[in-house]
């Protein structure tokens, strides 16, 4: 007969695991938030709520091993401040800001706003330094945490009335499709039928550039100037043909692992999620700015094929957390 594990070893397991979590453990925490900000567009707000705080109550556990390692474990903080997924930290803040706008709470949201873009600025640096040919999909999250930033930015300017922080977005918004550019010539194409999660990233960066770019529109219909009326038609085309390449690129890669599966879960799975939550808020916000009906109805079947895919790797994670801190020695 098996014994029962003392209480102490699954939180004891629970630790080691928070303690040992990659950078990308932070795609989980992007993935979350961008499903409560999908749930709250189609109106499932206690939903949205109850899907925002566990992404609040990962972002905290992420942000304390993030503060223990830079610390206390400088030289591991350094190596794995140099990878791709490192930058997750920075979209996943972001995101949850973005959340905390929608509920009217503009000084937490100011206050990641903050955070992410101290972040911002040398953890790209690192990351970009290390780019080399055949990078796998994480090589696209130089421009996710950039635009990012550009969705935080454009989404508070109205809410707080503040043209600068449109501006701001605005620049972050072309330089986020430049890295997008630049990624692409080191992105390793095979990816698409070997990777392990992260090659769907390439079709996230997409999503949260159009994101960005309906921010932006909705923020200029709020009477938040943008330099000019030319460069709000620019953008309105720049964000419409964004859309098209997204769900472009989310059928291609849908297709791909049809005819290359790879059931084995991976962390990294976690970075296919927020792509697929990514491209369905997207769709969501793009159709209230540039006013089509039609793509409201899309946003609305992808956010339920993201939601379908969080539940399944939510179940997933926590069998095998499960099994693994449930063994216990057997009893004669």
């Amino acid at each position: 007969m098996s014994a029962i594990s003392p209480p102490g070893t699954r939180w004891t397991g629970l630790r080691t695991w928070w303690a040992q979590s990659p950078p990308g453990a932070g795609a989980a925490i992007l993935a979350t938030g961008i499903i409560s900000i999908g749930l709250e567009q189609t109106g499932y707000e206690i939903l949205s709520r109850i899907v925002l705080v566990l992404a609040a109550v990962g972002w905290l556990g992420l942000a304390a091993a993030f503060a223990v390692r830079l610390l206390r474990e400088r030289e591991r903080w350094l190596t794995e401040a140099r990878t791709p997924s490192a930058l997750t930290a920075v979209a996943a803040t972001t995101v949850l800001g973005t959340r905390l706008v929608t509920l009217g709470w503009e000084v937490p949201a100011e206050a990641l706003l903050a955070l992410s873009a101290a972040l911002w600025p040398g953890l790209l640096l690192l990351v970009v330094r290390q780019w080399r040919p055949r990078m796998p999909g994480a090589v696209f999250l130089g421009c996710v945490a950039t635009q990012g930033l550009a969705v935080l930015g454009a989404t508070l300017a109205p809410a707080t009335h503040t043209d600068w922080l449109a501006h701001t977005a605005l620049v972050l918004f072309w330089l986020g499709l430049l890295l997008y550019t630049m990624a692409l010539f080191y992105f390793d194409y095979r990816e698409i039928a070997t990777g392990a999660g992260d090659q769907w990233i390439a079709g996230g960066a997409l999503a949260i550039s159009a994101l960005a770019g309906s921010k932006l529109i909705l923020a200029y219909q709020a009477n938040i100037y943008l330099w000019n009326n030319d460069d709000n038609g620019v953008l309105r085309w720049v964000t419409e043909a964004l859309l098209v390449l997204v769900l472009g690129t989310y059928c291609v890669l849908a297709v791909a692992e049809a005819l290359w599966p790879r059931p084995r879960y991976d962390v990294l799975r976690w970075a296919t999620v927020f792509p697929l939550g990514m491209t369905a808020v997207a769709t969501l916000s793009v159709a209230a700015a540039i006013g089509v009906g039609r793509l409201r109805g899309l946003g609305q079947v992808l956010l339920w094929i993201s939601v379908a895919a969080w539940l399944a790797l939510v179940a997933v994670a926590v069998r095998r957390h499960g099994s693994r801190s449930g063994h216990a020695p057997q009893e004669p």
